[in-house]
């Protein structure tokens, strides 16, 4: 297909609901730069004049200098997403991504993200809406159905019927969760078949599993890294110029996270709660981390946190 430039690998970060808000992104973007477009978690679309809070915070221009960031919506009224993405353009974003992957049975359960695949019939027409209104460019972020992969194959021609400025895939189905994995036949069906760029999402961990992508999909040169991003941020880092994870690096990088939450939250338990959910990934990329993982998801005070993360970095090793 002539869209498809197999030069310089693109590498977006997925987004996290919890973990890769601003915060997390500007330090990202600091100290392992690279990645080609941060999405944002999602922001639930409404038809009010204003953001909640937390959402306006997080795609605030100011707070994202140098960082290219994709805002997220997560809807299934056309209404609401065209009201949304008026306020989003109007701070100067050209680019909106409909999440239509995300897997969570309090979403699902109200036909929203990944539950949306079902009714095949109201999201053709909602995709009809959404697109001639033309906001912004928009980009899709699906999984291949909701109960069955062949699902997709229906999915596949509705989405052809719409100027998608990218079909970012995770092609497993809701029901997978992040379990089994990911269904590469039904990528192929959309390397095959897709009128609109396509993206590959999923279970890429380390610098051998982009490598065979890349063997395996040699016309696709854009992947999308969520969680193998989280446990190793320095992933791209490797991808791109075979740089290994660097353990002071990391240090300084979570010290950055670390005062940065510390800046903007209140109390303990607060700060807490966000460092826990960053180490529930980062942990898994020490050696012998189990003990400390326990420390770390153990501490009330940050005074306990400081002595679990300051021993995990001075006794054990990254495992590259």
């Amino acid at each position: 297909m002539e869209y498809y430039n197999k030069g310089e690998p693109m590498i977006y970060f997925a987004p996290m609901e919890g973990l890769t808000g601003y915060i997390y992104r500007n330090a990202h973007n600091k100290f392992y730069p690279g990645v080609d477009k941060y999405f944002s978690p999602f922001i639930a679309a409404n038809q009010s004049k204003s953001f909640k809070t937390k959402e306006i915070n997080d795609i605030l221009p100011e707070h994202n200098q140098g960082v290219a960031l994709i805002p997220q919506i997560l809807t299934n009224k056309a209404q609401d997403f065209i009201c949304t993405s008026k306020r989003i353009k109007q701070l100067g974003y050209n680019e909106i991504n409909l999440n239509l992957g995300c897997p969570s049975g309090t979403v699902v359960s109200k036909n929203r993200g990944s539950g949306f695949l079902s009714t095949k019939p109201e999201l053709d027409h909602f995709l009809y809406e959404i697109f001639s209104e033309s906001v912004t460019d928009i980009s899709v972020k699906t999984r291949i159905g909701k109960d069955q992969a062949e699902e997709f194959y229906e999915l596949i021609e509705m989405f052809n019927k719409y100027p998608i400025k990218e079909l970012i895939i995770h092609p497993r189905i809701q029901k997978d969760f992040y379990k089994n994995t990911p269904n590469l036949e039904m990528f192929q069906v959309a390397v095959n078949t897709s009128k609109n760029p396509a993206v590959y999402n999923g279970d890429i961990f380390q610098l051998k599993d982009y490598q065979k992508f890349s063997t395996d999909f040699p016309k696709v040169n854009t992947v999308m890294i969520g969680r193998g991003l989280l446990i190793n941020p320095g992933l791209i880092n490797e991808i791109e110029k075979g740089v290994k994870l660097d353990k002071n690096r990391l240090k300084d990088f979570h010290d950055q996270i670390y005062d940065d939450y510390k800046n903007v939250l209140f109390g303990d338990r607060n700060v807490l709660f966000r460092m826990k959910d960053f180490w529930s990934y980062l942990v898994l990329m020490f050696s012998d981390n189990e003990k400390y993982a326990k420390k770390i998801r153990k501490s009330e005070r940050l005074v306990d946190y400081d002595a679990a993360v300051e021993s995990l970095f001075l006794e054990q090793d990254i495992m590259n």
